[in-house]
């Protein structure tokens, strides 16, 4: 076993329990049941991914994952192997892709999903199956709390994030709009998904708890491209600024006909994380925005699991890719895997020819997670899942010859638990 420090204080209990058992004479499994591998077999882990639908991030969280798989390497003489499913970026792929990996008792762990209304379906599943799941791009606060205590409607055990909750963003966007640019009148969208309805509403929240006004929260249908209804909405209520957190498609629409139309000229618009990624930012109708995004952290952050460096990783995944990040979540599909991957190491036992990993110690092996290194930042999870570094940046989008998310220059920095920008 490599030299891993624990991931959080139960995971110590949960891997000086498993040395007993180990010892003894059989594993003894917990409430919810184990998954057995007997020698020669690999480590069965699964991804959700939207494959069909949000194709500017899957791929790369998809090649996040191999990399971060191969750079932790066997775990006790077993290889980990990953298939990814195609959670469709909806509730009913979600439950689908659920379904399927719930049947197989083979698989140990999972990766995702990618979007949050394909959580709300998969969690509830996954964990009745006793699985632990690991997300590096849900965001929406019902799959966790409201960061006040409260469990969101959809938390189900068994579920964790290494992104940050969606309030923190709507947070930090809220104060740079009214602190920083002076907005005073903010418009938002949304399109009925549990991500982007949970922080179009959060944003009007903390809009208005400053003292400004939100006269309009558009709704747009997936995959809707004529947005002439939608800016006339905003036309009429002739805000100072919209706040945008849409997928890209939808974003993309709004932005290029709000430019043909001058529907929105001298409005500043503010695009989510989801909106910030290479085809959108390669639109000449994109210069001048601004972009939400997860705080990359420092480039020398190093990955406690792996021991590679923020630039090591990107460096062999603009190999593997074929060229830099077309989004900012390469780093979470790593951490997450990472996440899992050690999580599953120290709580795995040896018990005689079988490679034995109880559910319940897993979970608890994730729910003590504290001051996890991985290239985000440091991790810690809390008692509903979310182990984020609990930071977004603001970025600003000048040249659409620049189509590199991290290239854009950071102008904000905020925090949820100091609601001021960071230094």
């Amino acid at each position: 076993m490599r030299n891993v420090p624990p991931i959080g204080r139960t995971s110590v209990l949960a891997a000086a329990v498993s040395a007993i058992l180990a010892c003894s004479s059989g594993f003894a499994a917990g409430p919810i049941g184990e998954v057995e591998i007997e020698r020669g077999e690999p480590i069965e882990i699964r991804a959700l991914l939207s494959e069909s639908v949000v194709t500017s991030v899957s791929p790369l969280i998809g090649t996040a994952i191999g990399l971060a798989i191969e750079d932790f390497g066997p775990i006790h003489g077993h290889p980990v192997s990953i298939e990814i499913l195609d959670e469709k970026c909806s509730g009913e792929g979600g439950r689908a892709a659920a379904e399927i990996v719930a049947a197989d008792a083979r698989v140990v762990g999972v990766i995702g999903t990618l979007c949050s209304g394909a959580a709300v379906e998969a969690s509830p599943i996954l964990s009745a199956a006793g699985l632990s799941m690991i997300s590096p791009a849900n965001t929406s606060p019902r799959l966790t709390s409201d960061l006040a205590g409260n469990v969101g409607p959809d938390y189900y055990e068994g579920y964790y994030r290494v992104t940050d909750n969606d309030l923190i963003e709507a947070s930090v966007v809220a104060h740079f709009s009214y602190d920083e640019l002076g907005l005073r009148t903010m418009g938002t969208i949304h399109d009925g998904d549990a991500y982007t309805s949970a922080i179009a509403n959060a944003f009007a929240v903390e809009v208005r708890a400053h003292g400004g006004d939100v006269p309009v929260i558009a709704r747009v249908e997936k995959g809707q491209t004529d947005m002439a209804t939608v800016l006339a909405k905003f036309v009429a209520a002739a805000p100072d600024g919209v706040f945008i957190p849409l997928f890209q498609g939808e974003a993309i629409a709004l932005i290029q006909q709000a430019a043909k139309s001058d529907a929105m000229d001298g409005v500043t618009m503010v695009g989510g994380a989801a909106t910030l990624t290479t085809d959108l930012l390669a639109l000449p109708e994109s210069e001048g925005l601004y972009f939400t995004a997860p705080d990359p952290g420092d480039s020398g952050n190093t990955n406690q699991a792996t021991g590679k460096s923020a630039a090591d990783v990107l460096a062999a995944f603009e190999v593997v890719f074929g060229g830099p990040p077309t989004s900012s979540y390469w780093a979470h599909g790593y951490d997450a895997t990472t996440l899992l991957l050690s999580a599953i190491e120290q709580v795995a036992v040896v018990d005689g020819e079988t490679l034995s990993v109880d559910r319940a110690a897993l979970r608890d092996a994730l729910d003590g997670t504290t001051n996890f290194q991985g290239i985000l930042g440091t991790l810690t999870c809390d008692e509903f899942g979310d182990c984020g570094i609990g930071r977004s940046v603001v970025r600003l989008h000048e040249d659409s010859s620049v189509t590199d998310p991290a290239l854009l220059p950071i102008v904000y920095r905020g925090a949820w638990d100091s609601h001021v920008a960071q230094d």
